[in-house]
């Protein structure tokens, strides 16, 4: 905070014009006034300054009263003493607070309005104490964060609930592990994570020319993120609710009162960005963009429940020791769906229903996910019952930590984490359960009685982010290794569904007229016509992961079937085209269809385009 005290004989303002979007009100003097003998105390409240600032320079501004003598203190914002001003809102709540802290010393304190251009004139009484000049900062005391004060249980279906110390872990190995590193704060073995040979292969990298924790991706991981973000979309649609699609900026400025005080909330991640005299925040997750777009819709009770979907590209400013790829990144991308509802009672219901999709798709990528809940207090002790119900339907304990009411702007928020195959909890889906934002964002809907109320806003990553889909399934991959099977990825998501490998080129067109035929189907198709061995050719395939290996040669030409060599049971089978296509169609059924994104013939494809 940067202070500028001039004692004053006279003093007057009269406020002009507006300099900010939501300058304060001029209240009833309309802002303006006029003073004699008055200390006038220019203020900047800058970047960082907090209540400490504004104590110490309510003690500054005090010593120089009781020397100076004034009839008044004048407390006037004055943004040009500094180049690095806080935000609006933080500013103007600082200036009220330093002219209450003023009072409270016995002082007749006035104060001019903040967010305006303001006309003044001022007659100085010239005496040595007259000008004076004052910097105050915050001081750092060396003094730990305060720890949020947590309360750990774990809750069982039948509505039993445990002190994580003495539960039985015996038949729940992952609840242990995520028991071990939140409430104990074990430090996991770890080991050589296998994903991450995985993800290098199908050409998920980073970016070298980029800050750290930002991915590059080829044509391979192309292929996966598209299809994911495609399919996120497909299960938000499946909820059975109204759902509005939708894309906006990536980054908001500080100054707008609801974006400064969600990203506090969010905490010390938060990348930021500095553009001429404004700060600006990148989105770490959709709520910014779909919470500015709903405020100015005109919703009515009829219209609730519904939803509103984008895949947003999300910053967060994670630790570059914390760092992993393809799961903790620094720019990811986050299908955030959130839902409207009409109160608590109906986010709950709803929350069911995105509880049950959620489960339903790490079951199917062969996954179980072992819960932490986050609850407030008064959600824990008010709403036990609708706790126990969500962990019946999680048919497995969870652990809970109960935190006190009114930090967050949540009161539940379920977290769904894997246990990797190093051993590690890794979160993947999520839902939340907001009952601040509808009002700090100032969005509403209309009752049957015409009142406006904030509606409560369901939170949730069905699937999770995108690259977090993704690293749980190439970790079942990697577990499925481990237990001496043939890793993969499910066939709808393959980069090549289709590889066709004809014995020599003598056979090459009629290789060409098979994979056209199942590329006008849909499917990913290619076809190997390099000049390498056979042996090696398949090998390659393998090490691609292809699901389906179709080689022609001699006999497949004369009896018009194919050599289809299958990944999954490593078996080769002789089928027609057509038994092959309507194979391929049953295993993406329900699934998006993403087009290629490299050549059809390999020979075609610099080496670096693609890994094995």
């Amino acid at each position: 905070m940067r202070l500028l005290l001039i004692h004053a004989r006279r003093f007057s303002y009269k406020a002009r014009e507006p300099a900010v979007k939501e300058p304060e009100s001029l209240g009833e003097a309309g802002g303006s006034g006029e003073f004699e003998n008055a200390l006038v105390v220019f203020t900047t409240v800058e970047e960082g300054d907090d209540e400490s600032v504004a104590e110490r320079a309510a003690e500054e501004v005090s010593k120089t009263a009781s020397e100076v003598k004034p009839g008044l203190i004048v407390v006037y914002p004055y943004a040009h003493l500094s180049s690095e001003l806080a935000p609006p809102s933080i500013a103007v709540d600082l200036l009220k607070k330093f002219a209450d802290k003023l009072r409270e010393k016995g002082l007749k304190v006035e104060r001019a309005p903040f967010g305006w251009y303001k006309e003044f004139t001022l007659e100085c009484y010239g005496h040595p104490l007259s000008e004076l000049s004052k910097t105050i900062r915050r001081q750092e005391t060396g003094a730990a964060r305060r720890v949020l004060e947590k309360k750990f249980y774990i809750v069982t279906p039948d509505g039993g609930v445990h002190d994580p110390s003495s539960f039985d872990y015996s038949s729940y190995p992952d609840l242990k592990a995520l028991v071990d590193k939140e409430v104990f704060g074990v430090e996991l073995a770890g080991g050589e994570n296998r994903v991450n040979d995985y993800c290098r292969k199908f050409g998920f990298e980073w970016e070298p020319m980029s800050d750290h924790g930002h991915m590059r991706y080829g044509p391979h991981a192309v292929v996966l993120m598209e299809s994911v973000i495609r399919y996120s979309w497909q299960v938000a649609r499946s909820l059975g609710i109204p759902v509005f699609k939708v894309m906006g900026s990536n980054m908001f400025n500080l100054k707008e009162r609801p974006v400064l005080e969600h990203a506090l909330l969010f905490g010390d991640r938060l990348y930021e960005v500095s553009v001429d005299e404004d700060r600006f925040v990148m989105r770490y997750a959709a709520c910014h963009q779909q919470f500015a777009m709903l405020r100015d819709w005109v919703i009515s009770y009829k219209d609730l429940p519904f939803g509103m979907f984008e895949v947003a590209d999300s910053y967060r400013l994670e630790q570059r020791g914390e760092l992993n790829l393809c799961f903790r990144l620094r720019k990811f991308y986050m299908p955030d769906l959130h839902i409207l509802t009409k109160d608590l009672r109906e986010a709950i219901e709803i929350s069911k229903i995105v509880q049950g999709k959620i489960l339903e798709e790490a079951s199917k990528v062969g996954r179980k996910y072992v819960a932490l809940y986050n609850v407030s207090r008064d959600f824990f002790e008010n709403n036990f019952n609708d706790i126990v119900e969500f962990v019946k339907r999680e048919n497995y304990p969870v652990l809970v930590s109960v935190i006190p009411g009114g930090i967050y702007y949540w009161v539940l928020n379920v977290e769904y984490h894997i246990i990797d195959n190093i051993g590690r909890p890794r979160e993947i889906a999520t839902f939340q359960i907001d009952v601040g934002n509808g009002k700090r964002f100032n969005i509403t809907y209309t009752t049957p009685e015409g009142d406006k109320r904030h509606p409560v806003i369901i939170h949730t990553a069905l699937i999770g982010g995108v690259e977090r889909y993704l690293y749980m399934l190439l970790d079942t991959a990697a577990l499925n290794e481990k237990q001496g099977k043939t890793p993969g990825l499910p066939t709808w998501l393959s980069p090549i569904q289709v590889r066709v490998i004809p014995v020599s080129n003598e056979y090459l067109d009629y290789a060409v007229k098979i994979a056209s035929e199942i590329a006008g189907r849909g499917f990913r198709v290619d076809v190997d016509d390099r000049d390498e061995s056979l042996g090696k050719r398949i090998r390659d395939a393998g090490r691609e992961w292809i699901p389906y290996i179709v080689v022609i040669g001699e006999r497949e030409v004369k009896s018009n079937t194919l050599s289809v060599r299958v990944r999954v049971s490593n078996e080769t089978v002789t089928m027609t085209l057509n038994e092959l296509l309507d194979k391929l169609s049953e295993e993406v059924k329900g699934y998006p269809v993403t087009e290629p994104t490299l050549p059809l013939l390999v020979s075609r494809r610099p080496l670096a385009s693609y890994q094995l």
